[in-house]
């Protein structure tokens, strides 16, 4: 490398971001992530030892799924190669495939080859690397924000290990915000900046675990904000609020965040609970989820987890699907908000979706018992020489208009679907089948 040369990578290293300044160059100076790279830790030592095997990190933006793999690059003895799967094609991999051959036929040296993204890969794109990461002729080193087990093909994850990155701590991006606003080298030093506590605290709260969007911010606060009369630049908590206008929420609609979410805003409503309810629902609305998405998600534990106990959850929650598709956002997460609420705060029963299931594991293995020949259609000629129909008690003709017949088949004698629970109105239910079979006893 010619003096050019040189002064163009230093030229170049200056003028990135903070963030990629920023970036650790050996495991002691990572931040975090200390329950896969502790020094106890099986990830630690495989590096430590450059004996590391594929690996898929995992994990949302800004957790360290790049450094970590530039740490490895630094401490390696392996050829490191790096590509990203929203820009590479077949023959990048192609030819990095045949480059590791050579250098392991001819100098027995590994090659590394790290894919950011790799959940942007497709199907045919997977299978091709599997082969190799198979035979050793490249060590995987796979980034994604999406879980690996929806997007990543079984075989390649059967042959990685899988270490899940977790967010940032408000501790840990406070850390990384002061050493990048005093370090000299490589981060804000030489801007003489100074940043306030309650800033400092804001930043490393709504950056939400991030932080590369942690120190986005310190930059742009730096970099926009006039020197004060003591010769200091001072982040306030107004210039943290001015760089960072609102939090970041982690939630992709067709990723695990999205099922994680909503999985916790069901539970939440059968859980009986109408405040973590109304806060999943507001971070979906916040990120931009379809209202009618979750107004189907209400009405489907309106019926399953409160059913008959209380049967106007139903309702409300068909309501105010009804009503959303008709008024739109803003105004619809009043509505989605009042049928959330209603459902959560609601008597709970899973008798129905109980009865539903008992009912069609039965059907699948009786499902041809024969109907009672009173219960059959006799509105057609002939039915009555048949059988059909004979025999029928119209229910209205008795006491309470109710009557004892057999109405399942008859090998289902005394079979038992729907049980009503002890909560609201089914208690209500209960007592009225109960009253109806004493009386209708009792007149025989």
């Amino acid at each position: 490398m010619d003096l050019f040369e040189y002064m163009k990578d230093v030229n170049k290293e200056k003028e990135s971001p903070l963030a990629a300044r920023m970036r650790p160059r050996t495991l002691d100076e990572v931040v975090g992530q200390r329950h896969i790279i502790g020094k106890d830790k099986l990830l630690y030592r495989a590096i430590q030892a450059d004996k590391l095997s594929s690996v898929i990190f995992y994990g949302p933006p800004g957790t360290g799924k790049t450094t970590l793999a530039k740490v490895i690059a630094g401490t390696t003895s392996a050829e490191f190669t790096q590509i990203n799967a929203t820009v590479a094609g077949k023959k990048d991999m192609e030819a990095v495939v045949e480059k590791a051959g050579e250098l392991r036929g001819m100098y027995g040296k590994r090659t590394i080859l790290f894919i950011d993204e790799i959940h942007r890969f497709n199907k045919g794109q997977q299978d091709y690397l599997l082969p190799f990461v198979e035979d050793g002729t490249v060590i995987l080193i796979g980034a994604t924000t999406e879980n690996p087990y929806f997007e990543v093909n079984g075989a390649l994850i059967s042959r990685s290990l899988i270490f899940e990155l977790e967010p940032l701590s408000r501790e840990d991006i406070e850390e990384l915000l002061r050493t990048a606003a005093s370090d000299g080298e490589r981060g804000m030093g030489a801007y003489h900046a100074v940043i306030e506590e309650d800033a400092l605290a804001f930043l490393a709260d709504v950056s939400g675990g991030d932080a590369r969007h942690a120190l986005n911010a310190l930059e742009l606060g730096v970099m926009t904000t006039e020197r004060a009369q003591d010769g200091l630049i001072h982040i306030t908590l107004d210039v943290a609020q001015e760089c960072i206008q609102r939090r970041v929420l982690r939630y992709d609609k067709n990723g695990d965040n999205h099922y994680d979410t909503i999985s916790a805003f069901i539970k939440s409503m059968r859980g009986s609970d109408p405040d973590a309810a109304v806060y999943y629902l507001a971070r979906m609305l916040y990120a931009g989820e379809q209202v009618a998405f979750v107004a189907r998600r209400i009405m489907i534990c309106a019926a399953e987890d409160v059913g008959n106990a209380d049967p106007n959850a139903l309702v409300v929650a068909v309501s105010a699907s009804l009503a959303v598709e008709r008024i739109g956002m803003p105004e619809a997460q009043i509505i989605l908000s009042q049928a959330a609420a209603y459902v959560a705060a609601a008597p709970k029963s899973n008798a129905a979706v109980n009865a539903i299931g008992e009912a069609m594991e039965e059907v699948g293995k009786t499902g041809n018992l024969p109907i009672p020949a009173h219960l059959q259609d006799a509105h057609y000629k002939g039915a009555g020489k048949l059988g059909r129909g004979t025999g029928y008690k119209y229910a209205h003709d008795y006491p309470n208009h109710y009557v004892r017949q057999q109405y399942l088949p008859y090998e289902l004698s005394g079979r038992e679907f729907y049980r009503p629970s002890g909560n609201g109105y089914e208690v209500k239910i209960a007592e009225h089948m109960k009253r109806l079979r004493r009386e209708a006893q009792d007149s025989e």
